[in-house]
């Protein structure tokens, strides 16, 4: 099976480890092992561990797991979660489980390239559903409906969206789930960074619970902040997970006791993480959005949600070639657009300690004193 070069994780997997401030990271803020036990009252957990036989464990992911996962949505019950190795790994075998070769499947682009290049791999007809700046980087539904066809098997989504950090309000959002319901299609909405919302008052619902047609992933690395947990999950209805276990039966097993235990006691103290997450995603946003307003040879549409986003530099270079001058030259990392096949841009994370926030900004502003 032929897959494409994954553009962004080759770039990242390169350079990520030998600059000295990393704004290209997406996760907020990941915690340290001690500080999370110490913030959930836990200190004694290894010890407690140590009595544990590591077996297997649960397959699908331990009942007081899938029950937390469950309890982040409104309708679903533990019998709606499968756990995963990452949201990755969820994304993935949704693709695996119900894409044929002749399918169609209408992704949205830019995107995480998994979103529409796995589906490719397996053979299917990939049609990309372009969002534009100048629609603020949000889905357009006539576009939509000229996309679907009668072998429409899967729409794809991302919300809050990766890239641009744009957000599918709950109106959009039933259009799109109405769309895939009337053409008998899956929406699979990966809502990786749902949780992280700049302004209070924008929370949106998870497509899981506005349409049986919805298959969501999530994970533990975004708005949790465990990226190394690996840990993630699928929610749907009890006959596609029934379809995902068959074929997850030939990927992973299960996933590790200790993962599952650390991840359990992160939903039990969700109010914790997601004050410490929201203090640092707002505070850093008001930062990088002066920066911005500032800053001529920068433009972006201002992300509603995640921790990152897409800024527009207005100056004739290749985004690679930027990227690695601004590595050469000042010691700090983004993204080139051209890993999301958008020439003309760079993804920024802004999740980062508020310190290495600054310090790459004002690192990036004199890289770009050559350009004015």
């Amino acid at each position: 099976m032929k897959v494409d070069q994954f553009l962004v994780e080759r770039f990242l997997n390169t350079y990520e480890h030998e600059v000295e401030l990393n704004l290209a990271e997406t996760c907020v803020d990941p915690f340290e092992l001690g500080e999370f036990l110490t913030m959930v009252e836990r200190e004694d957990f290894f010890e407690e561990f140590k009595k544990m036989q590591l077996t297997y464990g649960f397959i699908d992911g331990s009942p007081d797991l899938r029950q937390g996962i469950a309890d982040l949505y409104d309708y679903m019950k533990p019998e709606n979660i499968l756990a995963t190795g990452g949201a990755i790994g969820a994304n993935f075998l949704v693709f695996y489980s119900l894409v044929e070769p002749g399918d169609t499947v209408v992704s949205i682009f830019p995107a995480y390239q998994q979103l529409y290049s796995v589906a490719k791999s397996f053979g299917s007809q990939v049609k990309l559903l372009r969002l534009h700046e100048s629609k603020q980087w949000l889905p357009d539904v006539e576009d939509l409906s000229e996309l679907v066809d009668h072998g429409t098997r899967l729409i794809v989504v991302n919300n809050p969206h990766n890239p641009t950090g744009s957000l599918i309000d709950t109106e959009l959002l039933k259009k799109i789930c109405a769309i895939a319901e009337e053409a008998g299609a899956y929406l699979l909405c990966d809502e990786t960074y749902r949780g992280l919302y700049i302004r209070s008052d924008d929370y949106v619902p998870s497509a899981v619970d506005l349409s049986d047609r919805a298959i969501v992933t999530g994970s533990f690395s975004k708005a949790f902040s465990l990226t190394g947990l690996r840990l993630g999950w699928i929610v749907a209805s009890e006959q596609i997970i029934r379809e995902c276990k068959v074929h997850r039966d030939y990927t992973t097993i299960s996933n590790g006791m200790i993962d599952d235990a650390l991840a359990t006691l992160a939903l039990k103290n969700l109010d914790h993480i997601y004050k410490r997450n929201l203090g640092i995603i707002r505070a850093n946003h008001l930062i990088l959005s002066r920066w911005v307003e500032e800053e001529p040879l920068i433009d972006w549409v201002p992300p509603r949600a995640g921790s990152i986003a897409f800024l527009r530099y207005n100056f004739n270079m290749p985004s690679e070639e930027l990227c690695l001058r601004l590595i050469q030259d000042e010691g700090t990392l983004l993204v080139p657009g051209s890993c999301f096949e958008m020439e003309g841009y760079l993804r920024i994370g802004y999740g980062c300690k508020t310190e290495t926030l600054k310090e790459g900004l004002g690192r990036f502003r004199d890289f770009l004193n050559f350009y004015r």
